[in-house]
């Protein structure tokens, strides 16, 4: 059994771990938990019936977050011609076309978020097994493949949240800083479990949401009563 320290143990004494809570209360309660020194990030997963082996259960997609993910994001963007201006026009942390990907090629990856136009995939496909395992690879569903590059970029600097589940079916993402309080961290909330509902796949059987749970990055998992959540969207 791993064992935890005593600020972890603290955050649980008295918490019932089996208990499901309300949606709102799980929020505000796992803010409460959070003990580290540093602004922890508020995490969401949801265990989804699906079964991704099958493509058309496949469930992913972005999520743009009303307040944000408080932290600085750096976008690389693949783009050639006039598209590189409106690139870095737009924040675009680094730009360029096959220079950017032989860059990336001898080890360079000091990015966070990757935007390519559709006639750059070709040279992008390249470092494909560079960028895929790392959850960089620009992909159309997501958003991150497109002409609009400067809208795509500006989405991914403001908090876009890119997902997709598991081979488990399970989908993690991103809610934001604790910092930013229960509010802000539930209007977050709200737009991703909307966008994640709405995305359920016709071939899914049963049971959609099967369950779901929120944390701070150090802190207890707080587990949500899934009927909360239909309510919560629907207010």
């Amino acid at each position: 059994m791993p064992k935890h320290g005593k600020k972890y143990d603290t955050a649980v004494a008295g918490l019932d771990r089996e208990l499901k809570y309300e949606l709102e209360e799980a929020v505000k309660l796992s803010l409460t938990k959070a003990f580290a020194k540093f602004d922890e990030t508020v995490d969401v997963v949801f265990n989804l019936g699906v079964d991704p082996k099958y493509s058309d259960q496949m469930v992913r997609g972005a999520c743009s977050l009303p307040n944000g993910l408080g932290k600085t994001v750096r976008v690389a963007a693949f783009c050639k011609g006039e598209k590189q201006g409106e690139a870095k026009a737009a924040g675009a942390d680094i730009v360029g076309a096959e220079d950017l990907v032989e860059k990336i090629q001898g080890g360079w990856l000091d990015f966070d978020k990757a935007v390519a136009t559709p006639d750059m995939m070709a040279q992008v496909g390249k470092i494909g097994r560079v960028l895929g395992p790392r959850g960089l690879m620009p992909n159309a569903k997501t958003g991150t493949v497109t002409f609009d590059i400067a809208k795509a970029i500006t989405e991914l600097k403001a908090g876009k949240v890119e997902f997709k589940v598991d081979k488990a079916g399970v989908l993690h993402a991103p809610l934001g800083k604790v910092s930013f309080g229960p509010e802000k961290i539930l209007e977050n909330l709200r737009a991703l479990a909307d966008t994640v509902m709405r995305l359920k796949p016709a071939a899914a059987k049963g049971t959609y949401l099967k369950a779901m749970a929120v944390s701070t990055t150090m802190g207890p998992g707080i587990k949500i009563d899934t009927l909360s959540v239909r309510k919560f969207l629907e207010k």
